[in-house]
């Protein structure tokens, strides 16, 4: 009996130490990647990898902040979105700004692959140093279960197409000259939705589950060649997205989440983007453990969280 206590002792220590050995590693990689200044590659670093930066959806939000960020450190930038007016805007304010050169690609991303057409002919010639993976969205403003979506059908492939088929397409557009000239970074916006399923938001947390496995296998594929490949994945950001929250202290502002995001570049292939979110997201793991929001009872909790921050939708209906 006293050599069963014995072992049972031994385990207890063993489980002790390796979970403070995790926790000590955790700390240690969160202060490493997020609070040491002298660790950060600089802009010439960035430069390096080539001349010329695409950032996807980069007329509003996290797209808009990251080209800019990339133009103040140097680099020229390809804008490419559907929107021509908005995009021609964005390019002459990054000219304006920043006196980098720019070029613009309209294309819809909710398309199929025949948009992509356009985007190789607007890439030609140009050596991009890094690619900046960011459009996506919802099927809905605000949590929701999948039937509640006006034409499922269409929002889902809408979704598909937009949040994970542009970051395979981009990819694959952009890689082969980063792959011969043995440098390039390729920065793919995900979500903190992409480590486990979450109800009210099923097609879209798995679109960035896509992101992050896709980003995690092509990153190890091309590391020796030269070619580093970064997920995002953050809280609430100044964004469309995030227009209808109701208590703002909550989103963090689009600039200064692109400036410490880009600063993790080459310390770690996945990130939060700053440390307040990674402070933020593994606390909101040990609160929302994926066995309760998976349960009957995770859906209506969660609603209930969505409905306590957001903004009642305006009426349509007539008066």
């Amino acid at each position: 009996m006293e050599s069963d206590w014995d072992t049972l002792r031994a385990l207890g220590a063993v489980t002790a130490a390796c979970l403070l050995l995790w926790a000590a590693w955790g700390v240690g990689c969160t202060v490493y990647v997020y609070l040491l200044p002298p660790v950060r590659r600089g802009a010439p670093w960035l430069r390096a990898h080539g001349a010329w930066a695409v950032v996807t959806g980069p007329t509003s939000g996290i797209g808009k902040a990251y080209a800019h960020e990339l133009a103040r450190r140097g680099l020229n930038i390809v804008l490419i979105s559907r929107n021509l007016s908005k995009l021609e805007h964005e390019a002459e304010e990054i000219e304006r700004l920043h006196g980098r050169l720019t070029r613009v690609i309209q294309v819809d991303f909710t398309g199929g692959l025949e948009i992509y057409e356009a985007v190789k002919t607007g890439l030609k010639g140009l050596e991009v140093g890094v690619l900046v993976n960011n459009v996506g969205m919802l099927y809905e403003k605000a949590m929701a279960k999948l039937l509640d979506c006006e034409d499922v059908a269409k929002r889902l492939s809408d979704v598909i197409n937009c949040n994970i088929m542009s970051v395979a397409q981009m990819t694959a557009i952009v890689l082969p000259q980063m792959v011969s000239r043995r440098k390039g970074i390729v920065i793919n916006i995900s979500s903190f939705t992409d480590r486990k399923p979450w109800p009210l938001l099923s097609a879209y947390a798995a679109s960035k589950a896509f992101v992050r496995n896709f980003s995690q296998a092509v990153g190890a594929e091309y590391c020796s060649q030269g070619v580093l490949v970064q997920t995002v994945s953050p809280l609430m950001i100044e964004s469309n997205m995030t227009n209808n929250v109701k208590y703002r202290t909550l989103v963090l502002n689009s600039a200064d989440f692109a400036r410490q995001a880009l600063d993790t570049l080459g310390l770690t292939s996945q990130t939060s983007g700053c440390f307040s979110h990674a402070v933020q997201i593994a606390l909101l793991a040990l609160s929302l453990p994926s066995w309760f929001c998976l349960s009957r009872w995770g859906p209506k909790f969660l609603l209930l969280l969505n409905n306590a921050t957001v903004k009642a939708k305006p009426s349509h209906k007539r008066p």
